[in-house]
């Protein structure tokens, strides 16, 4: 093998683990949106069983309202009972009082079932509290993993691509050109070796006689006639 083209071997192997490395940095934030996304649905039911416990506060102030202004009402008609002297009009208001004394109780019952609701409320809040509690220290935990795990790869790279200005020294500026416009368009496959069955390992794809030829002789930089990498033999 040529020992330029051996060298540029060596430097693919390095860019390869820098696209490694860039690719996993990438993903790092995403994760870090996916974790804190758990946590916000479950911040979301903390707000939700909330909410849900407030709202059923207000319908009881209402019912208690409404069982206030009955038995405001009542007190009023058997005060009117008290003073009328009139048999029909004694007997129309004691009809008066029972209907709201009927309403009070039927209030009153729902009072009970909504206190009742309330405790469950409260129930469902402490619970939403205790998940979002176990959520929260595992997405902590999460992070800050993953955090760390960016530190290793930044320092990794760095090192990869100290490496890498090492490992381009002395070669052809032309050659470097060709390496990296092949290594952008081949996905990172710029060098690959060529099979004795003349086959390139970069596209699959059997090369001539000729191309092979010069790839073993290692006189000049052979190429892929399909894909154009630079061919070192197998």
């Amino acid at each position: 093998m040529r020992d330029d083209v051996q060298q540029l071997l060596s430097l693919q192997k390095i860019d390869q683990t820098i696209q490694s490395l860039n690719k996993e940095l990438v993903k790092i934030p995403q994760q870090q949106e996916a974790a804190k996304e758990r946590l916000a649905n479950d911040t979301a039911a903390v707000a939700a069983a909330k909410k849900a416990y407030q709202e059923n506060e207000v319908a009881i102030k209402n019912v208690e309202l409404d069982i206030g202004t009955r038995k405001e009402t009542v007190t009023k008609l058997k005060n009117q009972q008290f003073e009328t002297k009139k048999n029909e009009e004694y007997t129309r208001l004691g009809s008066e009082v029972t209907r709201y004394e009927e309403q009070i109780d039927e209030f009153e019952t729902q009072e009970l079932e909504l206190m009742e609701v309330a405790d469950q409320r409260k129930s469902d809040i402490a619970t939403a509290e205790e998940a979002l509690g176990k959520t929260q220290a595992l997405v902590d935990e999460e992070i800050s993993g993953l955090e760390a795990r960016a530190t290793q790869y930044k320092e990794q790279l760095a090192e990869a691509e100290s490496q890498r200005a090492q490992a381009a020294e002395g070669l052809e500026e032309d050659l470097m050109d060709t390496y990296n416009r092949l290594y952008d368009k081949r996905e990172g496959a710029a060098v690959a070796a060529v099979t004795r069955e003349r086959s390139c390992k970069s596209c699959h794809v059997q090369v001539t006689p000729a191309t092979y030829a010069l790839a073993q002789s290692g006189e000049a930089i052979s190429h892929c006639d399909n894909c154009g990498a630079i061919l070192y033999p197998e």
